[in-house]
């Protein structure tokens, strides 16, 4: 209803004019005076907290909001109540995207109006308030603030301004935890910290250090230290020194620290009442409390060990030793141990492995207690005491272990974390001698080892005793063991039964090795054997087609995985209700879209309605529909994009810079503060660093450093932009301070040499840690590497090697505890010093020589030898000892790989884990296993062809032609996989051809299938392809394709490749095509999915006019 036409209203109705105005028989609203004028003039929020706020001592009735209406008419204030409502929606719309706002608003609110709005916030359960016909949903209201971009932010900011100043301490702490702990914890800074109240009452500082205490891992080192610093000046003054100590650090004290305890100064531990530290080890919870302090020093945990010993401990007492919790792991006292004691501190310290560093430390001190706890007694007989310091064992000492010893000790060994591939085979082989038969109860018991059982033991098992176990041990397991592992299992139990039979419990790890042939030759399915299974694309293709004819769209969209069988024809022929009324199950699973179904829904939602498209979706659309991108639709878009990975969706290079040249303008050229970061979120990577930090303060650069710190890919222009940043907020790194080298270790990479040195020198643990990590955005440097390896060299201490040859005199070689503290700094050990490595050194380090990823030819031929001289000819090795060399075993010439024993597929999988062979050395592989397993190319099962891998792609076309197809069909997608050259693809799509029939008849579900083998198409086949099935090829295959067919591509075919095909077309390719082919591709990049006939060859595809399909 318009305002004109409200009925008329009589002037008793009149009860909300200005306040001196207001009569007397008005229902005691006087207490809610301005709230007319709050509506009027749009401050919704405080509107509402007046409403909230009268009915906590009122009932508020729709009668009442009735007569604001009323008031708002006879003011001849056009307003309704269908109208008001929209203003509402819009008014909190706008704090949500706008929360510096949403700040402001809080900062002039009220006291009366600030409480109540923390209660409703954090402890009211209230629903909904009905204000006439308007019904506000308050949990909505309340998610939405806690899910916006800066919300949290905002809410963390003004507790800690107001709530302590309005509200009693113990509300404020309990609001603040909520926070905290729905929210990133990074919004709480070491500055915001500072502004804590220090005369909290006991009760509430204990309930708030207990906060912190579970937020311990989510904030950054520096913050970490503010708040223990905030602790420290909390409990000094509490503290009466007694004559027995002049430290605050009482047995009290510590428990309230709980993992804070990390950051205390040594000398405050070296001085603390001896009395004390008796008194909180004897605590029940200390154990618990030790165990937690992942983040401890040497040092530090020295000087507790020390002090605890002081206080009257017996530090070889075993029930001592259990209470030390993490402490153990930096026992010191060996003298005159015995075997007994050294055992209970190995079964302590299975714990340590939860340590943030100083690894090898811990690896150093397991060992020699180790020694100890040998001492007088046989391997065998003390194998299952010795907790997880049995994965110190060389495989020679495991080797030399009975089978029933090991049998003996399984409950020991199947719980120990961090074995060596080659140890595992070791170690299950002997089991398995002694149990002789492979059953369900077997495997069970394996843990860890069960990935050492070799392929054809799994398929040699009886299928309902295998069909037991997938459920169970090799489900927990299915990502460790090999291709050639996974296939033979799952061949056996399919071979047993139908394929139906075999889904129902079929763990989700297991279903990529369901083939697309299986799938077919299954017929029907029901929708529920696909529930809580990842589905590779071209299983989701075939199933979707399959499903959808018998199966409502809700039940096929409540499996998310289908969803990736969706194709472009699919999503045009929804009608626009259902597609409205199901985008949100596409949002929800936008990470598992591919970019050209993303593409297609970005369309298909222009078509329904141009105003309405989500604003990120059209960063998928050609560049110039962001030119509707201003105004209001600026921040929801910067939202996002900020929530999606841009990588993902924009695949044209040109496109992407235009994109963030909308994101500048969006933000008016510069990021204002903390809260703009949070509304770039993802976007942040790949901004400009320069762009980001302009003129904001420091606290602002640190977030904004933090944040590029979670970034996946940076380009080395943002990486130099950091770096120096990074000097420009911390000063000379010979200034840091642990904690400014644990919040920014990501890009302590980026420092030049000279840096790094100094930075090695006084943080040498940690910098050895940050240079071990491969997932992070910024790989270890040379610089970073060759720093650690230089400075560890200068503090070494010569010794001479036993039995040095004369060319090894007067060579420094290097000794185990050195390896394996280096890392990947091993590269830069000489060829003479890894020649003259003592044997004993070698074989307990092979493991970490053959990880290093970056050593020359001749270093990996010199480390070749060496294992030569410890284990003999390469004849003699066994499958342990080749899985052991890790890339070592790359440098063996045809002879020795010709000499190796490959009888067993799973040998071969571990050499073809390798990447580096030449095609001469891969040949050899295959035929050493033919050999070796006297077999034929005919009779090669599928987890053989799985197992030999990219060995496959040296067969010629004779002998790929004698593949058996049934097996060769259910490793498809495997072999789909290999880099092979263009006449081996040729091959192998002839082999598809006798599977699936000819290219004519291949689907979308088989073009994914096949991978790469779409590369040997010839040209005939692929201008026979249906041009809607060119977005299904893989990435991989547009990209293997030859230059002189790529060439032979449509127009029409080239345009709808889709922007993430377009992407991986190769200069070489694009250089061969014609004009009306290149605008074709551009099109395709720039996101159009249209009609190309219409598009002339000379216009910009930045503003094509062409006519989209989608009409």
């Amino acid at each position: 209803m318009k305002a004109s036409e409200q009925p008329a209203l009589d002037a008793g109705e009149l009860c909300f004019q200005q306040p001196s105005l207001l009569p007397a028989t008005c229902f005691d609203l006087e207490k809610s005076s301005g709230l007319q004028e709050e509506i009027i003039t749009g401050q919704y929020l405080n509107a509402l907290l007046n409403i909230l706020n009268f009915q906590s001592t009122n009932i508020w009735t729709k009668d009442l909001f009735n007569k604001i209406m009323a008031y708002c008419h006879a003011e001849n204030v056009a307003v309704t109540y269908a109208s008001l409502q929209e203003s509402i929606t819009n008014y909190f719309e706008h704090l949500f995207h706008h929360p510096r706002m949403f700040l402001s608003v809080f900062r002039d609110m009220q006291p009366e109006y600030f409480q109540t709005a923390m209660k409703y916030l954090f402890g009211r359960t209230q629903e909904y308030l009905e204000l006439g016909n308007i019904l506000i949903d308050l949990p909505g209201i309340r998610e939405k603030l806690f899910q916006s971009p800066g919300g949290n932010r905002t809410l963390v900011l003004i507790t800690l301004e107001k709530c302590f100043l309005l509200l009693n301490s113990a509300e404020c702490v309990d609001i603040l935890s909520q926070i905290l702990q729905a929210s990133s914890a990074t919004y709480l800074q070491a500055h915001n910290v500072a502004s804590f109240p220090q005369d909290l009452p006991k009760d509430a500082f204990r309930n708030l250090s207990i906060v912190f205490k579970d937020l311990y891992d989510r904030l950054t080192a520096n913050t970490q230290r503010a708040v223990y610093e905030w602790m420290m000046k909390n409990l000094q003054p509490s503290y009466n020194a007694s004559e027995n100590s002049t430290s605050w650090v009482s047995a009290e004290n510590l428990w309230i620290l709980g993992r804070y305890m990390v950051h205390l100064p040594l000398e405050e531990i070296r001085k603390s009442n001896p009395y004390e530290m008796w008194l909180f080890v004897s605590y029940d919870n200390a154990t618990k409390q030790l165990d937690t302090v992942y983040d401890i020093t040497p040092d530090l945990a020295q000087a507790f060990l020390e002090r605890i010993n002081a206080s009257g401990f017996d530090m070889r007492n075993i029930t001592t030793l259990y209470r030390l919790g993490l402490l153990v792991c930096f026992y010191y006292d060996l003298a005159e141990m015995d075997s007994t004691i050294a055992r209970a501190l190995l079964h302590q310290m299975i714990k340590c492995h939860q340590l943030r560093n100083f690894q090898a430390n811990v690896q150093k001190l397991k060992s020699q207690l180790l020694n100890v706890a040998v001492q007088n007694q046989t391997l065998n007989d003390t194998l299952g005491t010795l907790s997880d310091a049995v994965v110190g064992l060389a495989t020679s000492q495991l080797e030399s272990l009975s089978p029933r010893a090991v049998h003996s000790a399984i409950s020991t060994l199947n719980q120990v974390s961090g074995w060596a591939k080659s140890q595992i085979i070791v170690l299950s082989g002997k089991y398995l001698l002694y149990e002789k038969a492979l059953l369900f109860h077997n495997v069970s018991q394996m843990g860890a080892l069960v990935t050492g059982i070799d392929t054809l033991s799994f398929y040699n098992m009886n299928p309902n005793e295998l069909s037991q176990a997938i459920q169970s041990a090799l489900a927990q397991r299915a990502l460790d063991l090999s291709p050639a592992q996974r296939q033979g299992i799952f061949r056996k139990i399919l071979d047993s039964t139908h394929l139906s039979s075999v889904l129902i419990n079929l763990p989700s790890a297991f279903f990529t090795e369901v083939s697309l042939f299986d799938l077919w030759k299954a017929g029907s399915f029901n929708v529920t054997l696909v529930k809580k299974k990842e589905l590779k694309p071209s299983q989701a293709l075939f199933l979707y087609e399959l499903l959808s004819r018998k199966t409502p769209l809700p039940d096929l969209l409540s499996i998310g995985q289908l969803l990736k069988g969706l194709t472009c024809r699919h999503i045009e022929n929804l009608s626009a209700n259902s597609f409205l009324n199901i985008f949100n199950v596409f949002e929800k699973h936008l990470h598992l879209l591919s970019p050209f179904q993303i593409n297609c829904l970005a369309w298909k939602f222009w078509t329904i309605s141009e105003a309405s498209v989500p604003p990120y979706l059209l960063a998928v659309l050609p560049a110039q529909f962001l030119d509707s991108v201003t105004g209001s639709r600026c921040v929801p878009f910067l939202i996002g994009l900020g929530k999606v990975d841009l990588d993902h969706l924009v695949w044209s290079r040109q496109k992407k810079r235009a994109l963030l040249q909308k994101v500048q303008r969006c933000l008016n050229g510069s990021v204002a503060d903390e809260y703009s970061v949070d509304l770039l979120g993802n976007l942040l990577c790949h901004l400009s660093p320069a762009f980001i930090c302009d003129g904001v303060s420091p606290e602002v650069t640190a977030v904004i450093l933090h944040r590029y710190g979670q970034c996946l890919h940076l380009s080395y222009e943002q990486k130099m932009e950091i770096k120096q940043r990074l000097i420009e907020l911390h000063g000379s790194p010979r200034n840091w301070t642990v904690e400014t080298m644990k919040d920014n270790g990501p890009f302590i990479v980026l420092l030049p040499k000279d840096e790094l040195m100094v930075l090695v020198e006084k943080f040498p643990d940690f910098i050895s840690e940050i240079a071990s990590k491969t997932s992070q955005p910024v790989s270890a440097t040379e610089h970073l590497l060759l720093a650690q390896f230089e400075s560890f060299c200068t503090s070494r201490i010569p010794t001479q090697p036993s039995n040095s040859t004369p060319d090894c005199e007067d060579v420094m070689a290097p000794s185990s505890d050195e390896i394996i503290k280096l890392s990947e700094a091993n590269r830069f050990w000489s060829v003479q010093e890894l020649s003259c490595m003592e044997r004993k050194t070698f074989a307990k380090t092979v493991e970490i020589l053959g990880s290093v990823r970056n050593f020359s030819p001749l270093q990996l031929v010199a480390l070749k030898e060496k294992a030569k001289q410890v284990w003999g000819l390469p004849e003699s090795w066994k499958r342990y000892h080749i899985v052991s060399l890790g890339r070592i075993v790359t440098a063996l010439n045809e002879s020795e790989i010709g000499a190796l024993d490959l009888s067993s597929i799973d040998t071969v999988s571990a050499l073809r884990q390798q990447t580096g062979w030449n095609p001469v050395q891969a040949k050899s592989i295959l035929q050493g296993f033919l050999d070796d397993s006297e077999q034929e190319i005919a009779s090669l099962k599928s987890f053989d062809l799985a197992g030999l891998d990219a060995s496959l792609c040296t067969l010629n076309s004779t002998e790929i032609a004698s593949i058996n197809a049934t097996e060769f069909s259910m490793v498809l997608a495997r072999m789909g996989s290999l880099p092979c050259k263009s006449s081996t693809l040729q091959g192998f799509k002839k082999k598809v051809e006798s599977v699936f029939g000819t290219p004519t008849k291949w689907s979308h579900a088989v073009l994914q299938e096949i991978g790469t083998i779409a590369a040997g198409l010839n040209e005939k086949e692929l201008r026979a392809l249906d041009e809607e099935l060119m977005a299904y090829f893989q990435p991989t295959a547009i990209a293997c394709l030859p230059d002189e067919m790529f060439k032979e591509l449509s127009p029409e075919q080239i345009a709808n490749l889709g922007p993430e095909n377009a992407a991986r077309v190769t200069d070489s390719q694009r250089q061969h095509l014609n004009e009306q082919q290149l605008q074709s591709l551009r099109l395709a990049l720039d996101g159009g999915k249209r009609r190309i006939q219409d598009v002339s060859l000379d216009e910009s595809t930045i503003y094509p006019t062409y006519t989209p399909v989608l009409t």
